[in-house]
């Protein structure tokens, strides 16, 4: 195996944990290098990793200083501005180099994103990734690749094991290039799943309380019939977690996104995904309600106002 001077762009609550366990398992030569639009936030990180990772002040220092440069950022402009800011260097040599974009963003901007460093001769992979930032902190995600099968294999010795406990190959084993869309719609198709599935057990939490069974018998049903991230959500919802965290774990800005994203390709197919609908309208009242630092988990908030209850449940 080739080894590699490896980049991490974008510091959020995913990406920390994904490139702390880059710093500290990865295969790369040298130190893991960071960079973050805020320079003091991938300082602060780096001093947590010790010699095992460095600070680039800028985003060319950091393109040029690896070969493999791994991007996770909250949304589809906040991806374009990075490669249009890469890209506009046009002196800048990136025929060695290879992203991987482990972002949640729409099928068309990997697409777009794909053909623009194509057309500088380096290589692009769309990877977004499953998991919460503690399963990213542990290691735990599920990575979902796509595009050229040769960029694939440069980048696959970063994920199981270092920052993933599987990895779907969306070739089937066939081992041919995939479409970089094929991860973005999985992974947004996923994430709908999840949004919604949150939001029925916060519905149903309600109905537990407004029934008069109570919510104890449910959450007891819940961790011995679906144990897990569900299990987790629920503690936030009946915790009060939900409206006492400062930063949110999923913000509903972004989660709003993933919806959108989800149904624009439902619809382009003739497909309607009503539950999204029922989602998205909890979220705009999780946005109303906390602004853009309400968490998901929120929706238990909105669904006990629209049964008449506090948003609040303590």
């Amino acid at each position: 195996m080739t080894r590699l001077r490896v980049a991490w762009i974008g510091l959020g609550n995913i990406g920390r944990g994904m490139s702390a366990n880059i710093a500290q398992k990865g295969p790369q030569t040298g130190p893991l290098v960071l960079y973050n639009r805020t320079t003091a936030k991938a300082a602060a990180h780096a001093e947590t990793l010790g010699d095992r990772a460095t600070v680039a002040t800028s985003l060319a220092d950091a393109v040029q200083q690896a070969d493999l440069i791994f991007t996770c950022v909250g949304d589809d402009p906040a991806l374009d501005q990075i490669v249009a800011a890469i890209l506009d260097d046009k002196t800048a040599d990136l025929s060695s180099k290879t992203f991987v974009d482990c972002s949640t963003v729409h099928p068309d901007t990997s697409r777009r994103t794909e053909t623009a460093f194509e057309e500088r001769g380096a290589a692009f992979v769309a990877c977004p990734v499953f998991g919460a930032p503690p399963m990213a902190a542990a290691g735990q995600l599920i990575m979902v690749p796509a595009g050229k099968q040769a960029a694939i294999a440069r980048a696959r010795p970063f994920f199981d094991g270092v920052t993933s406990r599987h990895t779907i190959d969306l070739s089937s084993g066939s081992g041919a290039d995939i479409d970089v869309d094929r991860a973005a719609t999985l992974k947004l198709l996923g994430n709908t799943f999840i949004l919604n599935t949150v939001g029925v057990l916060a519905e149903s939490f309600v109905a537990a309380e407004a029934s008069g069974l109570g919510v104890g018998p449910l959450k007891e049903w819940l961790e011995l019939f679906a144990p897990g991230p569900f299990a987790k959500y629920a503690d936030r919802m009946l915790s009060g977690d939900y409206y006492q965290r400062e930063e949110p774990l999923f913000a509903v800005d972004l989660a709003r996104k993933d919806l959108r994203h989800a149904y624009n390709l439902a619809q382009g197919g003739g497909a309607r995904m009503r539950n999204v609908e029922v989602t998205d309208a909890f979220l705009q009242d999780v946005k109303a309600e906390k602004g853009e630092k309400g968490d998901i988990a929120a929706v238990y908030g909105a669904a006990r106002k629209s049964a008449g209850m506090e948003f609040e449940n303590q």
